[in-house]
């Protein structure tokens, strides 16, 4: 018994000198069963096996041939439930395992991420020329410059304005409206902007120069104009970006991204003002994850009256999910495998089972419980790795407590190379069966279907997937993955 639970110790990762507490325990509730020793000798004994290798069964007592100690029976009233194991009380109670139950309460998800102040990309302003022309003179402005709206950018000179000009002043001496319409709409072909028109009208005097201004405040991106530049039509001048608002754009862990929603609240507080906690909304989940840092950008807008935020600034935000009622459990309390999810569940008389849950949202040190459990139940949340790994070793399978209802038997994976083939039996040395606690070594293994055999021959590797059943381990599935091992 000092054996098994100092190698129950080693597979869980236990220091050693906490396997001289689990030794006690044990000892006590080895102890235990030896005053009760003749209560056991009463009870009809099922069968005997060798708890490393649980799913052999031997019909009589006597040295495992597998390890070097002694088959253990397994008596009628343990076979009656053997999906749990009884663990005596002062063995909980010296193990220090803690009992919690499960409830309902109101949780709430919160990501936390960073995020990046850009522009508003809406509000930008591009001013291009409309016909062809020269600089005359740039005004005193480079890139990076805050200018208001109407700020002037450059003098143009545009030599087709003037013939065009004083057509339209010869047509309106003459008294003809329908000429003057054609001649005004030439104008405005030629590229004059109506209130170029318009102070033409009222002056009588022809200008074939036009000072190109800001059509709105912000941010001077770009200005791509020098004195004495010869300018094409549609010729690209200047760029403005608006700020009175401005983008945070938060990188979130695509892990994160399902428990997020347009409209969901956020708070950003930016290094520069430590004090201050901006409130928001997610505006849009852009659609594009990015493959190196495997996170979704989520974009929210921010209003910028004072012009305090600026772009490239860098924020720390929260992402707030409204509270819901769940069923949930402590964190400490899930036993994660890599490929499920188990808790140790507490039944009454000192009975513990593992059950497969499907978890949910983790907040505050708790988590959702989706499907496996039921209000009012009870986990283990302390000690449950000692009593996860006696289950493996009594070989007790989980079964969720609410799932549809699957006749397909468990499979159990592992790969190895055919020694040889004799009718419906392959001898395999195979690796270790991990979801059995099986070290890798070479047996024979009965086959399902003959057909699973077609193809194969000795020296092939392969992966096998095996079952349960009463004449030992079944290979259900068979698949070659080259003759190489």
């Amino acid at each position: 018994m000092t054996f098994r639970i100092k190698r129950l110790a080693l597979l869980i990762g236990l220091p050693m000198f906490l396997t001289s507490v689990a030794v006690t325990s044990i000892t006590v509730f080895a102890s235990s069963a030896q005053a009760q020793s003749a209560d056991q000798s009463e009870k009809e004994v099922l069968y005997w096996y060798d708890p490393m290798y649980p799913q052999q069964r031997f019909d009589a007592p006597g040295p495992s041939p597998f390890m070097d100690m002694d088959l253990v029976p397994r008596y009628a009233e343990e076979g009656a439930g053997s999906a749990s194991m009884l663990i005596d009380p002062s063995v909980t109670q010296n193990l220090g395992m803690r009992v919690t139950p499960v409830t309902r309460e109101a949780i709430s998800q919160t990501v936390k991420a960073s995020g990046t102040l850009g522009y508003d990309e809406r509000d930008v302003a591009i001013v291009q020329t409309r016909s062809a022309g020269f600089v005359e003179k740039v005004y005193d402005l480079a890139p990076e410059d805050v200018i208001p709206e109407n700020a002037p950018l450059a003098d143009l000179f545009f030599p087709e304005w003037s013939a065009a000009q004083e057509e339209y002043l010869a047509l309106r001496g003459m008294g003809e409206p329908q000429l003057l319409a054609a001649a005004r709409n030439r104008l405005r072909l030629a590229g004059m902007p109506d209130e170029h028109i318009t102070a033409l009208e009222r002056s009588g005097k022809a200008s074939s120069n036009w000072t190109i201004t800001s059509p709105i405040s912000g941010v001077l991106r770009s200005l791509d104009v020098r004195e004495g530049m010869t300018l094409p039509a549609g010729a690209s001048l200047a760029r403005i970006n608006g700020l009175e608002k401005v983008w945070l754009d938060v990188a979130v862990p695509e892990a994160q991204v399902s428990n997020l929603k347009v409209g969901q609240k956020v708070e950003a507080i930016l290094p520069a003002y430590p004090g201050e906690i901006l409130g928001a909304v997610i505006e849009a989940i852009l659609p594009q994850a990015n493959l190196e840092s495997r996170t979704v950008r989520v974009r929210v807008v921010l209003p910028n009256p004072d012009q305090l935020l600026r772009p490239g600034m860098t924020a720390d935000v929260t992402l707030s999910r409204d509270e819901e009622v769940a069923l949930v459990v402590p964190t400490e309390a899930l036993i994660r495998t890599g490929r499920r999810t188990l808790v140790m569940l507490s039944e009454d008389e000192g009975r513990f089972r593992p059950v497969e849950v499907r978890v949910g949202r983790e907040t505050d040190f708790k988590s959702e419980v989706l499907s496996g459990l039921d209000e009012g139940q009870r986990v283990v949340a302390s000690g449950q790795f000692l009593l996860d790994s006696e289950a493996s070793l009594r070989g007790l399978t989980t079964k969720p407590e609410q799932s549809p209802v699957n006749t397909a038997p468990t499979l159990h994976e592992a790969e190895g190379t055919i020694v040889g083939i004799e009718d419906d039996k392959v001898n395999l040395s195979h690796g270790p069966f991990k979801t059995l606690n099986m070290p890798g070594m070479t047996m024979a293994f009965p086959i399902a279907d003959p057909v699973l055999l077609k193809g194969l021959k000795e020296g092939n590797r392969v992966r096998v997937g095996v079952s349960e059943s009463d004449e030992g381990l079944v290979i259900e599935r068979i698949e070659q993955l080259g003759d190489q091992p």
